[in-house]
């Protein structure tokens, strides 16, 4: 049984339809991506999934079943922007997300994985963009989530940071989480992704592994 499904998802804005009859299921422990250019309504879609916005048509089923309260208990994300607390340390700031939730990670544990030692109390305004988003993955998986979601995790980013990046990634897919990953690289989505639909225009026009994808 798929972790997630999404069926027929439509998504409206007015008259503009920004996600028009996406599909796809995800199976535990695997990493599925959104790939496409901006506008093609990848982020729309993983934001009308994770319960942010509200869809126009469709479902979407976790375990099965439709999203409960839980569901956002279970599920970490790394948006495409996040407002930090200038005044507060990194450290400070993951003790302060862990408190947020009953069942958490162990924070040195998350500090070990993402590299984030060297920067613990460094102010969140102080450090560099790499550090940045490897500080942001720590954050959503603070609550140990079953399900994690990575809005372009790379965008900006330098091809050293990017790779490290991809090698903190690379062990929440080892742990055996599921993540939803968009992107508009192909070789981000190649690196790390078992399955990957193309987006454009608000539809799934491709879908595939990505050596099938390069194939064709």
């Amino acid at each position: 049984m798929a972790l997630l499904e999404v069926k027929n998802l439509i998504k409206k804005y007015g008259r503009t339809e920004a996600v028009r009859g996406v599909s796809f299921a995800i199976p535990q422990g695997t990493c599925f991506g959104l790939l496409g250019p901006n506008g093609a309504g990848k982020t729309t879609t993983i934001e009308v999934i994770e319960d942010i916005i509200a869809p126009t048509k469709g479902e979407i089923l976790y375990k099965g079943r439709p999203r409960t309260d839980t569901f956002r208990a279970e599920v970490g994300i790394l948006f495409q922007q996040t407002a930090l607390l200038s005044f507060l340390t990194v450290h400070e700031t993951l003790a302060t997300f862990q408190n947020l939730y009953t069942k958490t990670a162990d924070l040195q544990e998350l500090i070990a994985m993402c590299h984030l030692q060297d920067f613990l109390n460094q102010y969140n305004d102080r450090i560099s963009g790499g550090q940045r988003q490897r500080f942001m993955l720590a954050l959503a998986l603070v609550n140990k989530p079953e399900l994690v979601f990575l809005d372009e995790p790379s965008t900006g980013l330098d091809p050293q940071a990017r790779r490290n990046l991809w090698e903190v990634v690379q062990k929440i897919k080892a742990g055996g989480r599921t993540i939803v990953l968009t992107t508009h690289n192909m070789e981000e989505a190649q690196a790390l992704c078992d399955e990957i639909a193309i987006m454009a225009y608000g539809r799934i026009i491709a879908r595939g592994s990505p050596a099938e994808l390069i194939k064709r």
